[in-house]
Parts: C-alpha cells; structure tokens; sequence
C-alpha cells in the first residue's frame, strides 16, 4: 500500500492550484507516494466583504490549517507565504519554500495602460493595504476602492463598479494561467510587494522528521533566504500581514540585498531605505532595516496603528 501525505489547504482555485503543484512535485520526487488533498475553510474564507484590515490580519487564512496540522488530521499544510504571520505557532516549522514566483504586482484594466495613464478622479480597486498607501503616495488624486473576492469576482466588479483598474498578484494569475490579463507589471519603484509575496510556505510539524525529509527537496535556499530577510523585518515590526508595510528580499550575486518601506494609512508618509549584507545574514538584514525605518518615524506610525507604543 502506497504511503499517503495528507496536505492542508485552503479551498480556492489558487489555493488549490498550489497545492496541486505541492502534491505533483513531492510524488514524483517520491514514487509510492500518494498526496490526498484535504480542503480546509479558514476565517478569512468566511469573511468575504469584510476589509481584512479591520478584523485583524494575524493567520486569517491560516489558523485553521494549522489547527488541523497540530492535530495530526494533515501531514502538511501549503499557504501562500504573505498569509503568514510572522511568528509560527510553537510546533509548526517552515519545512520548505519552493522557488519563488513572480513576486510584482500586476495592473489590470480595459481603459488604461498603466497606473500613471489614469486620468485624476479614477478609481483603482484593491483589498490591499500595502497597495493602497503606496497608490496613494504616488496618485493622491485618484480614488481607491476595497476589493476583494477571486479573480473572475474582481474582474466583474471592475466592470460593475466602474473601476478604472485593480491590482492583483502576478504570481497567483501565473498560477492560475491568466498572465495574459495584465496590462502592465509593477516594478518595485512603482509597488513594492508584500513580505512573501509570489512563495509557497510548506508548513509540518517541528517533530515530525517523516515530512521534513519529504519535503526538503522542494526547498530553494535562494527564494527561503529573500523570504527569511522579509519575515524578520515584519518580526521586529510586530506586524501580521495587513499593516502597511512592504518587502522584496532579493539575492544579487553574494549578497542579500533587501528593500523596504513603512507607510501611514493616509500614502502622505512613506518611509523607505534598502540594505544588503552576506545571506547567513539574512535575518539580521531584516531587523536592522526595520530598526532603521523605525527610527526614521515608522514607530510613529505603527504604535498609532496598534494603539499602544511599538
């Protein structure tokens, strides 16, 4: 009888277009396995009108995944990385990051090419956070509308909302087969992306030597040290993954070179700086970038954010 990896996931079609990659890879690394899906519906799934920013963004995708994992009910839990708090419960491990997709933000409209070719009063939908500042910063003059739902709902809402465009993930239209979409890709400049954005995060229980074996082939140390960098600047920053900051971890050459920025909720105020350093120092990167723009005034920022001192 074939051995069996029961994997966690969320039950979207991006969701499982991951997982399904996930599975895909670990059984033809691992011939006799056989990978069963197990589709979880978490508090972010049920929360569909909601702007995420107001209920909390700690593991609003991930909680019950994890639950399920301590449990032992799945071997394997598969998340995008930038729904990742930045502390693992205690038990839970990253077992492997894959190579990284496309981490840009992708611009999508029927009118426009490009986020500077909206006229002033347009209107860019997003249920982003991060996206929203730095739109703002750049196009005070346009409006930004909260967005969520899957691909084909945001793209109707478009339509049925008159927006003039949304912003979306490259790597989640890559995954999903529709990277002829975009009118234009966001360069860093223009959108720097969420801490993780475009990774796969393999999550398996910290004791459970069977699944790190199994899954320690899919890891890519590159794409594990860029998101490492980004993870530990969101860690000293105390932050889940809706606060309005950004990351791109990036290794160039012999380096780690990380980029950064934190940002009022109004985009006037943007805090912004890049440091490179040795990739055994990749954590460090994060913490010293996050120390430096916190005392540049994002602490003034965040603990107004969070209501108490940072």
């Amino acid at each position: 009888m074939a051995a069996t990896v029961r994997i966690g996931t969320r039950g979207s079609l991006l969701a499982l277009a991951q997982t399904r990659w996930v599975a895909a890879a670990l059984e033809e690394r691992h011939p006799g396995l056989a990978a069963e899906l197990v589709v979880i519906k978490t508090t972010g799934d049920k929360l569909k009108d909601v702007p995420l920013a107001q209920v909390g963004g700690k593991g609003l995708f991930i909680k019950e995944i994890e639950e399920a994992l301590l449990a032992g009910e799945v071997d394997l839990a598969v998340h995008s990385l930038k729904d990742m708090p930045a502390e693992l419960p205690e038990g839970c491990v990253l077992g492997a990051v894959p190579p990284r997709e496309d981490w840009r933000d992708a611009f999508l409209s029927h009118r426009h090419a490009s986020l500077s070719a909206i006229p002033p009063g347009g209107r860019v939908g997003t249920g982003s956070l991060r996206r929203r500042i730095q739109i703002l910063n750049r196009r005070p003059d346009l409006e930004v509308v909260h967005l969520r739902g899957n691909v084909d709902t945001r793209l109707k809402k478009m339509e049925t909302q008159g927006l003039d465009a949304i912003i979306l993930a490259a790597a989640g239209l890559n995954r999903l087969g529709l990277s002829h979409l975009p009118r234009a890709w966001l360069t860093a400049q223009e959108m720097l992306p969420a801490i993780g954005q475009g990774a796969l995060a393999l999550e398996i229980r910290a004791d459970d030597q069977r699944m790190r074996d199994l899954v320690g082939g899919l890891d890519h140390p590159p794409s594990r040290l860029a998101v490492e960098a980004e993870r530990a600047f969101l860690q000293r920053l105390e932050g889940g993954c809706l606060v309005p900051v950004a990351a791109l971890g990036q290794l160039a050459g012999d380096e780690v070179v990380l980029e950064a920025l934190i940002g009022d909720l109004s985009g006037v105020v943007i805090f912004r700086d890049r440091l490179a350093g040795p990739p055994r120092q990749a954590a460090d990167l994060g913490r010293r970038l996050a120390d430096l723009l916190l005392n540049r005034g994002g602490r003034d920022i965040l603990s107004q954010i969070y209501g108490r001192p940072l």
